[in-house]
This record gives structure tokens, sequence and C-alpha cells, in this order.
């Protein structure tokens, strides 16, 4: 008998499949330990979230546009436990007043609940505990609600105001273990104080989080970093271990050696004692890339081979490709609300969504690419289909018929 290839219309739509993803966790509590719903009558917490996380699904441009799109909804805003659409005027009171962080803790808390789920079985080879992943990203704001990034424009030009996405994550998963949200001005480096990490686990960052102090303190603590070394960076060479000469189109590293910076220690306080000089030695590997492209890695491991700073550096990409995700297939390029606090709240729910994305691809088992499964989720946001069956399927074209449970209709391939 012939394969037959179907896809199930269901009970409830594809949104309300989604909000039953983020019930998995416990957000009473979360909105009694913020005592959110304190002020508000009508539009409670829970009906906050869902309003954002329509708005960003549908990439709607404006509170305005979600609040009239979801009062289009009609009879389906039952299925999401409201009993109407919130008008916009109380939607944008609540995003500007309602505390960002009873977002930020309902994001820890779905990654919490679904980062088993999400971690894999690959293994990198290496003795570490963990494998962490840091960077960041800068939203830039046609606005004066935050500290501007970047240098001062010319002439009559405007600087723009900003704020800047800090995540670490974990090498093999795909979602922020633990972000901060800052005005873009703030200095990457400041992050790295925020970090609570375990003994003998790897940090991978950028050139641009160089930060001497904190190296020095990370390696009595055995936590140890692969980074990539600053142009000015002024330093003396302890030992040679390896030299190789380069060769056209070969991947290779090129030189091992052991460094000594110096660099001035900081107080309590953080600040930096100008008068006192300390030194600390680290291993830098010069690496040519099959690109023909030329690297200077920084770590405190003297224990691995040149050849696995090199491959973890690599494996930094991953952190790229999570926020090319969030700012190509969400909407962060218009923002629902003018005060930093809306600006938070809206840039929380966009990472709950990319997170939930995440989730159901991998529920899915899809070969979809994650632009294609957030693009099929937004078109057919209340329609009432399976959305795993949506995800996985490969038909083209299908045709209704009745048959099956009572009251269930059956698309099948033609």
């Amino acid at each position: 008998m012939a394969k037959i290839n179907e896809i199930n219309f269901v009970g409830q739509p594809i949104f309300k499949q989604i909000i039953n993803l983020i019930d998995k966790v416990n957000i009473s509590s979360i909105i009694k330990a913020h005592d959110s719903d304190r002020y508000y009558k009508a539009f409670k917490t829970r009906t906050h979230l869902i309003t954002m996380l329509f708005g960003i699904l549908s990439r709607c441009d404006s509170m305005t546009e979600t609040c009239e799109g979801s009062r289009a909804l009609g009879g389906k805003l039952n299925h999401l436990g409201l009993d109407k659409a919130p008008a916009k005027s109380t939607a944008s009171d609540g995003l500007r007043n309602r505390d960002n962080r009873f977002f930020g803790d309902l994001y820890f808390a779905l990654v919490d609940k679904y980062k088993s789920f999400l971690s894999d079985s690959r293994t990198f080879g290496l003795t570490f505990k963990e494998v962490l992943l840091i960077g960041s990203t800068t939203i830039r704001l046609f606005s004066d609600i935050l500290k501007g990034v970047g240098r001062n424009l010319k002439g009559d030009g405007k600087k723009k105001g900003g704020l800047k996405v800090h995540m670490l994550i974990d090498a093999v998963q795909s979602v922020g273990r633990f972000v901060k949200i800052t005005a873009a001005k703030v200095h990457d480096k400041n992050f790295l104080k925020s970090l609570e990490l375990i003994s003998h686990s790897m940090i991978v960052f950028d050139k641009a989080y160089n930060y001497y102090h904190q190296f020095a303190l990370w390696t009595t603590q055995q936590v140890y970093f692969v980074t990539r070394l600053k142009k000015n960076a002024v330093y003396g060479v302890i030992e040679i271990k390896r030299v190789h000469y380069r060769k056209k189109g070969k991947a290779k590293v090129l030189r091992d050696e052991i460094i000594e910076l110096t660099y001035h220690p900081e107080d309590e306080n953080g600040k930096r004692q100008m008068k006192v000089f300390k030194k600390i030695r680290l291993r830098k590997v010069c690496y040519q890339d099959e690109k023909n492209r030329y690297f200077e890695f920084l770590s405190n491991n003297f224990e691995i081979s040149a050849e696995e700073v090199a491959f973890l550096y690599k494996k930094r990409w991953g952190i790229e490709l999570l926020f090319k995700k969030m700012k190509q297939n969400f909407q962060l390029h218009y923002f629902y609300g003018e005060n930093e606090n809306a600006i938070r709240t809206q840039v929380w729910c966009t990472l709950i969504a990319q997170l939930l994305m995440t989730v159901i691809q991998k529920i899915a088992q899809t070969k979809k690419a994650f632009s294609v499964v957030a693009s099929l989720i937004r078109i057919h946001l209340i329609s009432m289909l399976d959305m795993v069956e949506l995800l996985r399927s490969t038909s083209r074209a299908y045709k209704i018929e009745v048959g099956g449970p009572p009251g269930q209709l059956q698309l099948k391939l033609i």
C-alpha cells in the first residue's frame, strides 16, 4: 500500500499551541514574585504577554497594528483565554509601566525548562565541564532614551540612541543562558563581571571583551578562555613552542608561544590602580585558515593543543548565528513603546519568541531552516492546523476529505 501523507486540522490555532509551551512553566509564581498584576484590572500580565507575542510573531510594526490585528481574530480569542482584544491605549500603558524584569525571569524559566531538551549529543573531544560562548549585538534607536552608540558624528549629524544585548550561551544549545541588556555605550568587558562561572569551564569570546584583570582572576579560579589578541597589544615572548611556515590554501597552526602582558589591577570598587603593575602569562596561537586568513588567539589554557584553541574559536560563530536569527526573523526595527522599559520588554519578548521557535523546530525534527519555520508560523498563526505536522510536511498540494474522528477534517495529498 502506498504511503499517505496527511496533515490534520485540530481544535486549536497554532498560536495557542505555542502558548501551551509557555504554560509548562509556573507563570503564576513569576507574576506573584513581581506583583505585576497590581494596579491592572483588565490588562493582566498574561494578556500582556500574549499581546506582545502576537505582535512579534506576526511581525507587526506598532502596538496599533498588534491590537487591531488581535481584534480581528474574532472567535479565536477564547482559545487564548482572552475575552476581548486589548485597546491600544491600555496596551501602551501596560508596556510603558509594567516592569520588564517579569519577562526576563519568564525567559530564564523557559530556558531552564527546555535546556536539556535543546541539548544534543555533540562532543568537542575536550575535557571541559562547559563550553560557553559570549557575544553582544547592538540595536540602534532613533531616540535619546538610551545613551548613544559609536563616535559623535561630524557636522549636524545626530548620534543614534541604542541598547546592547549581551548573551552567554552553551555551545551545544542555541538559546541564551545568561542575558544582560545595557545601554549601547556600556563597554563589553563590563559584562564579564556579571558572570558566575564554574571551574574547568571554557569561555569563548571576541577581542572586544579583552580584559586582562578579569583574565587573571579566571586563571586563579581555573576558568579557561579563548579569544583574539588585539593588534595594539604590548607583550613579551617568553617561549616559542612551535613554528611552521605558511602554505597557501591550507589551514594550519603557524606559531604557538607563551607571552607575558602587563596590566593595571583593580581595587574592590572596580577602579584601576594606575600606579600598580602586574604581569600575566598567556598563550598566543597564530593560525591560518583554508582561506588564507590570519588569526592570533589568546588563551590561559596551556594543556590543550594549538589546533583545539583554533577549533574552539570557530565555535564562537554559533552566537553570531543566534543574533542573526533574532534580527532577521523578528521585528526589532520598530518598537512598540518609546520609553526604556517598553523597549527592554520588547527585546525580552523577542528572545522568548526565538526560544519557542527553537523548541518547536526541535520538536518537529524538521529539516526546514529556522527562517522557514518562523515564516510558516507567522503565515498560519491563527490557522487550526497541527503545528508539528505543518513543519514536517513536504507535500505541495492537499485536498480536504471528511472522515476520521467526529468533527475533524483531513488534508490529504493529491
